[in-house]
């Protein structure tokens, strides 16, 4: 069986808030299933393969996101690999990075990857502590738990849909949180996002696998313990 490639790009630039954690995790939810999966990480002076099934990008603050777009664009492997059907994750300033345009240093607007369609500058006030959200039913996965750190606001077009519809939190700012279309999702939560949410995790390898055989039901447990315990935490600090 074909070990499942979960690319994680730039780490040497977008590696903020520990969100290397969702690669772990997904590679562990795949073994645990039987399902062999490896992480190859990218640095921003390698060239993206295109042959990966998940991609993954993390936080960064204003330069080295403006230096990590520009090299992906001239490299070309990730939208390659996007345009054959591979998933593509991306946490923050990885997900601002997707859109038509952000807001880079002074707030500059910067030309993004243009792989979801999405526009993102930045707000009056910084937006810093936890967030909950209520994922599209269409998704099908549990409410979703994180945390946020950032200046964003960003506009969704009409060929993206919001990931999520906030209960506490920013999120883009007009009470939706994240965006996705096809297999590109982008979101603001850090946590990281796929370790506090194991069915945002499971979707993206059901999108990358199809359908999954079982978890071990006490691994299972743990990961929902962990989700049930930061839900609790919010609910009792309103």
């Amino acid at each position: 069986m074909r070990s499942l490639r979960l690319v994680w790009i730039y780490p040497d630039l977008l590696s903020t808030y520990g969100d290397r954690g969702n690669a772990l995790v997904l590679e562990r939810r795949a073994r645990l299933r039987g399902l062999p999966a490896e992480i190859v990480e990218v640095n921003s002076d390698q060239p993206v393969p295109r042959d990966g099934d998940i991609y993954l990008m993390g936080g960064g603050e204003d330069l080295p996101q403006t230096l990590a777009t520009d090299r992906l664009t001239a490299d070309g492997g990730l939208h390659a690999a996007v345009s054959h059907g591979a998933v593509l994750f991306a946490v923050c300033a990885g997900y601002q990075m997707l859109g038509a345009e952000f807001g880079g240093a002074e707030d500059q607007p910067v030309a993004g990857l243009g792989l979801l369609d999405i526009r993102s500058g930045r707000g009056e006030r910084r937006a810093v502590g936890e967030i909950v959200a209520d994922a599209d039913p269409a998704l099908q996965v549990p409410r979703l738990t994180g945390f946020e750190n950032h200046q964003g606001v960003t506009r969704l077009g009409p060929r993206a849909r919001p990931l999520a519809r906030t209960s506490l939190g920013t999120g883009n700012g007009d009470g939706t949180e994240g965006a996705y279309a096809g297999r590109v999702l982008g979101t603001y939560l850090h946590g990281p996002a796929l370790v506090r949410n194991p069915g945002l995790a499971d979707l993206l390898l059901t999108w990358a696998a199809g359908p999954l055989p079982p978890m071990p039901q006490q691994a299972e447990e743990l990961a929902h313990r962990l989700r049930e315990e930061r839900l609790a935490a919010v609910a009792a600090h309103p």
